[in-house]
């Protein structure tokens, strides 16, 4: 039985704020900031992932079809495409979703559909629906790529013995220093059970008791003091790389590309990585439907999916697509040590229960807001 309380009055009063704040956006979007010719809005998470996004993506969906393709950045949540249907104005068209809001999303009536069937088939002609693994599909989505939140230390702060295990991240005798985590219950609570000794199989079973989440929340206050939240995936590497970190979790991609584009002495720990699915959903009832169902079909065609996985090392959501990841485009490195889909990585990975998350969600955002306002135990 779901376990969804009805939406607290207090999410009501901020999203009635949202949708206030993204009325007057709405407004000061004049027609004279509207380039010539058909065009769409896309959002997505920015950073080194936005930049792979736009050029594997955007820029040669624009050529291909003379349809102008907007970027915006948002650091995830529904809450202000919930604004923009909910104030009638829509002005996003298509979004960059984790799975879980795009379930979310979907049920709340904020996506369309959108049919598989009406997807591009794999080059050797096998249709979508068979080509896409089967949890990255959706109703009102279209799978984009395999992601996982790690950990990742800089090397240059630990000169001696290395963190290796998820249990690590949580010993600040062994391991002293700050640490990131992302301002979300999400992942965190995973993380902390998996660093106090639940199996990864177990994880979800013991979230789903009051005493397993009472344990998630006791061992995140082992910590707590210690921590720097950050909210947007580009913050990550740069606590890392200016110290003020010495572990953060974060996005595995974001971290890769700190490595091999600006050198940074950071490691990845796999150990307990949360495998994340990502989609690309449409903000229901946008007047830019046709051009927008175009761009979702071009940006999961497996070529398309190939040319965000060799620059970022994330796993496209299609099989056709892997074999089109060898090397990344701008340094040469292998990619497949890499992905979080690497059996080598996915050897201690935890797969995000999205059907839990869902049920949990709300209940979750209240009690760890109201966690981060009492000091550590």
């Amino acid at each position: 039985m779901s376990k969804r309380r009805p939406i607290h009055w207090v999410r009501d009063a901020v999203l009635a704020a949202v949708g206030a704040a993204a009325l007057v956006l709405i407004l000061s979007r004049g027609p004279t900031q509207a380039p010539e010719g058909p065009s769409i809005t896309a959002v997505s998470w920015g950073g080194s992932y936005g930049r792979a996004y736009r050029d594997g993506i955007q820029v040669p969906f624009a050529e291909e079809t003379g349809i102008n393709v907007g970027m915006e950045d948002y650091n995830g949540g529904l809450a202000q495409i919930r604004a923009q249907v909910d104030v009638g104005s829509v002005y996003w068209d298509v979004v960059d979703l984790e799975m879980a809001d795009a379930m979310r999303g979907c049920d709340e009536g904020l996506l369309e559909p959108i049919d598989i069937d009406r997807l591009p088939p794999a080059p050797d002609g096998t249709p979508a629906r068979e080509d896409f693994y089967p949890e990255m599909q959706g109703e009102c989505g279209a799978g984009m790529l395999f992601y996982s939140t790690v950990y990742a230390y800089n090397a240059d702060l630990f000169p001696d013995e290395k963190p290796t295990t998820m249990a690590d991240f949580f010993d600040l005798e062994k391991f002293p220093g700050r640490r990131g985590m992302r301002r979300v219950p999400q992942v965190n609570l995973e993380f902390a059970l998996i660093g106090d000794g639940v199996p990864l199989e177990e994880v979800y079973a013991t979230l789903d008791t009051t005493e397993g989440l009472d344990r998630a929340f006791d061992k995140l206050d082992s910590i707590k003091d210690e921590v720097i939240w950050w909210e947007a995936g580009a913050q990550p590497p740069q606590m890392l790389a200016d110290g003020e970190v010495g572990m953060s979790t974060a996005y595995n991609g974001r971290i890769f590309n700190a490595q091999v584009l600006e050198d940074q002495p950071f490691v990845i720990v796999w150990d307990g990585q949360l495998l994340d699915y990502g989609q690309l959903g449409i903000v229901a009832g946008t007047p830019r439907l046709e051009d927008a169902l175009r761009f979702v079909s071009f940006a999961t065609s497996a070529q398309s999916l190939a040319e965000i996985a060799s620059r970022i090392s994330y796993g496209p959501a299609r099989r056709s697509g892997e074999p089109l990841v060898t090397t990344h485009l701008a340094t040469g490195v292998e990619m497949a040590p890499h992905l979080p889909t690497s059996p080598q990585n996915l050897a201690r990975a935890l797969r995000n229960d999205l059907a839990w998350w869902v049920d949990n969600q709300d209940e979750l955002n209240e009690r760890f807001s109201a966690w981060l306002t009492r000091r550590a135990r």
